[in-house]
């Protein structure tokens, strides 16, 4: 049998063959390595890539969550300041509101002190003229002791009061006050009846005033209108005294007594307000007393036509209704009753009423309906008539006192430490003066000429009341 042998030939190209397939096995390893390192480090460069990536959103993240809670805590810490200040903010208001409160009732109380304690002296008029032994007309000189004792001290109240504040001045005058009514209900001597009853009428004169400067600095202060109300708790304390005092008298209480009666409940009264009476008063720039001028002059005579209406009830009322109307003795005293019962409701009702039509038609109105009812309990021949013209005369006169006051306070012209005493004499002189020049008319030509000369004046008060610039 015989072998073939391969030629070298085909040796050659099977190796060369050979040789072409490893390098291409070759080539195509390191070609998968290559590609296999590449795919790796671009793995491993996407990996480190994403854990930046991740890195980078976790501290972002934590920034936002840190971000968010300083927002909180801050947002927390803001309303925890809002929140304290808010009721920081409501105790303050709560605080000054009570305090404001107290001050008005205190300022009420004052206003009730001054009618109680001056119409607890009316009753005693009587007994003190039998126990004396005296005459009209000596009687008449004797009060006329007490009003200038109220004039002369008016004008002093409002330098004390700027000087040692209303508080004192309040408590001094209404404690002189308790002191001299047991001793007007007593005293046998006529030169200590003429001393006391001068000191009564500068204590009253005090009182009045000083209450007066107290409340125009708090219905300033309030912002509201309230002189009306004050107003309103004097017309009240002059009922209240008046009728409370008559009453004791009448179930056989000694005068002493009453007036221990009286005096009692003026402590107790005065022990309630004196707490929260203001411890200044107006600021002193100016003179202790002054002659009124401009807008201040004008508002005083206005006060002294109302003021002289009110004397014209007080004094001539009943005359008037036993001597021209027929009306027994015995009830000539509801004339001067119905003129003050309307005049203490238009009051206690004034500040609504002044708040709605405004001051100067409080004025205007005011002046008409008194002077209409005036007309009417004159010119009307029947008593009847004469009772309704007295109550629209209480109701006309009732506001404008007090709006003429508000309006004091308000002014620029001279400092309300010398412009309230001012107006308060002015308008306390027509107390004084118009009963007795109504009684010198009447005397001269009739008491029915007198009652309208009174109801043109209060004409004028209305014409006044357009004039005037609250």
């Amino acid at each position: 049998m015989s072998m073939r042998v391969p030629s070298r030939s085909n040796n050659s190209a099977e190796r060369a063959i050979d040789a072409y397939s490893l390098l291409l096995c070759f080539s195509q390893l390191v070609i998968f390595k290559l590609s296999v390192a590449v795919n790796l480090d671009h793995a491993r460069r996407l990996r480190q890539s994403m854990c930046r990536e991740r890195r980078s959103v976790a501290r972002v993240r934590h920034l936002v969550n840190r971000s968010a809670l300083l927002g909180c805590r801050a947002g927390w810490r803001d309303s925890v300041r809002q929140s304290q200040g808010a009721c920081m903010t409501s105790f303050s208001t709560a605080a000054q509101d009570a305090k404001a409160g107290a001050e008005q009732s205190s300022t009420r109380i004052a206003f009730f002190i001054a009618g109680f304690s001056v119409a607890s002296w009316a009753p005693l008029v009587p007994y003190v003229k039998q126990r004396m032994g005296l005459d009209e007309g000596t009687l008449g000189l004797l009060l006329l002791c007490l009003g200038v004792g109220s004039i002369l001290s008016m004008p002093l109240a409002g330098a004390l009061a700027a000087r040692f504040g209303c508080r004192r001045l309040l408590v001094c005058s209404t404690l002189l006050i308790c002191l001299c009514l047991p001793l007007l209900a007593t005293i046998s001597s006529l030169p200590l009846l003429i001393a006391t009853l001068f000191v009564f009428g500068a204590s009253m004169g005090g009182v009045d005033c000083t209450a007066n400067v107290q409340a125009v600095i708090v219905e300033r202060n309030s912002g509201k209108t309230m002189m009306s109300g004050f107003h309103g708790l004097f017309s009240l304390g002059g009922i209240v005294g008046a009728a409370g005092v008559a009453g004791l008298l009448s179930l056989g209480i000694s005068p002493f007594y009453s007036m221990l009666v009286v005096v009692v409940l003026t402590l107790v009264a005065l022990a309630k307000a004196a707490p929260n009476l203001l411890p200044y008063g107006s600021p002193s720039d100016g003179p202790a007393f002054a002659v009124p001028r401009g807008v201040v002059l004008f508002i005083g005579l206005l006060c002294f036509t109302v003021f002289l209406a009110e004397g014209a009830m007080l004094d001539w009322s009943a005359v008037f209704l036993t001597s021209l109307r027929g009306v027994e003795a015995s009830y000539a005293g509801l004339g001067y009753a119905v003129f003050a019962v309307t005049m203490t409701l238009g009051r206690l009702f004034g500040d609504a009423i002044v708040r709605r039509v405004g001051s100067n038609r409080v004025i205007i109105l005011g002046g008409l309906c008194a002077a209409g009812g005036l007309a009417v309990a004159t010119l009307i021949p029947v008593w009847q008539a004469a009772l309704l013209g007295y109550a629209l005369v209480g109701a006309g006169c009732s506001n404008i006192v007090p709006v003429c006051y508000s309006a004091v306070g308000r002014q620029k012209t001279m400092p309300q430490s010398v412009a309230i005493p001012a107006i308060t004499t002015v308008g306390y002189a027509g107390i004084l003066i118009g009963p007795a020049a109504i009684g010198f008319i009447a005397h001269v030509s009739s008491l029915e000429l007198a009652f309208m000369i009174v109801a043109v004046m209060l004409l004028g008060v209305a014409i006044g009341g357009s004039k005037l610039r609250t």
